[in-house]
């Protein structure tokens, strides 16, 4: 947007603002039939993600164990699933042993929809941190990934597991400090009174470019092939092997940043007018930059924690969502919070259907962040086919 009249911008956004209402994003139509798709996306992309694997079954009996009153009237299995057997004693008393389940229902609620959830949860993470990042900048190709974050949370995650295997208790919290530590570092590269959006993105691809480098480099210093294998898996996305403890570890911080992403929508609209018309609204734009560049980091944290580094969702989604909702980020960030994990659970069922196919089995697990690339890539070559301006919101 144009600088050269703040006053004048500043005026039509109070204006605009006021007439729109706090809940006006409930009446648009393309908002709700994006959510309503979204969902349609994740339910029956999670209903074939759930039916394959060493025990196949058929979608009905996959549904059917979703829905089976066994775990939902029991609170004792759900609290057991969402905060743990241990706490599930503490908070309910209960000291004997859970009924049986039946084994569909067994096999579905332990082993395949958490992969789901933590699939939901690794999207919408995503999406909404891509988003902010690009309010923050100003430039719609920025995401967690170009800005540093998500080649710092790696690196901090792979020294876990290779150096300091007594931190794997604290992912989430450890790929937090690293993912902050990287956006630190590019701050200051792009510090010179103040920062600009293009300084920071230029600063973010140098960050990431070192910190990926030093990932590299982290795999020579390991011994043990396990950690190795465990250790691409991170640096490529994976969902493979995550479960209920992986749901609880993301749940939490999920929870705070969208919370406070959603709270902080109408910043990240004041950033979009441009630094002159946001300090005429009384905005202290360094201080909001850097407010909204620790949730969106909080939220990538999160997300790399129990998933390791999944390319392009951060960068696809809100571009997808802003072509169909507009650049108001009150519609933006809802629209993210659906989109994303409608993107990350179908590309993970793309990543389990395109194994089969190769292999002609049912047992493969290609990571999901392998099929994010693919699907980024050829996307956004035609954006830049189809766009004559592609960079600066």
């Amino acid at each position: 947007m144009s600088n050269t009249d703040p006053s004048a911008a500043a005026e039509e956004f109070k204006s605009r603002r006021a007439e729109e209402g706090r809940l006006a994003w409930v009446q648009d139509p393309s908002l709700i039939t994006l959510c309503l798709a979204s969902v349609g996306i994740v339910v029956l992309a999670g209903l074939v993600q759930i039916s394959f694997g060493s025990y196949t079954m058929p979608v009905s009996q996959a549904w059917q164990a979703v829905i089976d009153t066994d775990v939902l009237f029991d609170a004792r299995w759900l609290l057991q699933f969402f905060l743990g057997e241990e706490l599930m004693r503490t908070v309910t008393g209960f000291q004997g042993e859970l009924p049986e389940l039946a084994t569909g229902t067994l096999i579905v609620w332990n082993i395949r929809l958490p992969r789901v959830v933590v699939a939901v949860f690794v999207g919408m993470n995503l999406a909404v941190s891509g988003a902010i990042f690009q309010a923050v900048t100003r430039n719609e190709l920025a995401s967690p990934f170009i800005l540093g974050v998500s080649s710092g949370a790696g690196l901090m995650i792979l020294l876990s597991l290779v150096v300091f295997s007594s931190l794997s208790t604290v992912l989430p919290l450890v790929a937090a400090l690293g993912g902050m530590g990287a956006f630190l570092i590019v701050y200051l590269i792009a510090w010179k009174n103040g920062t600009s959006p293009v300084r920071l993105v230029l600063a973010g691809v140098i960050v990431s470019t070192v910190f990926q480098s030093l990932q590299t480099a982290m795999f020579f210093f390991a011994d043990d092939l396990g950690v190795v294998q465990t250790a691409i898996q991170w640096t490529t996305g994976s969902l493979t092997g995550v479960g209920w403890a992986q749901v609880r570890m993301a749940l939490p911080w999920t929870i705070i940043s969208m919370f406070l992403a959603a709270l902080s929508s109408r910043q990240m609209n004041v950033l979009l007018l441009g630094e002159q018309t946001a300090k005429s609204l009384g905005v202290s734009v360094e201080r909001v930059r850097f407010a909204l560049s620790s949730i969106a980091v909080l939220a990538a944290a999160a997300s790399i924690a129990v998933a390791g580094i999944v390319s392009f969702v951060g960068l696809i989604v809100p571009h997808l969502v802003r072509n169909i909702v507009g650049t108001n980020y009150k519609k933006l960030v809802v629209g993210c919070l659906f989109a994303g994990p409608a993107l990350m659970v179908g590309a993970d069922v793309g990543a389990r259907l395109g194994m089969m196919v190769v292999t002609g089995t049912n047992g493969g697990q290609l990571p999901v962040g392998i099929v994010t690339g693919l699907v980024g890539g050829p996307y956004f070559l035609y954006l830049m086919r189809k766009k004559q301006e592609l960079g600066e919101i």
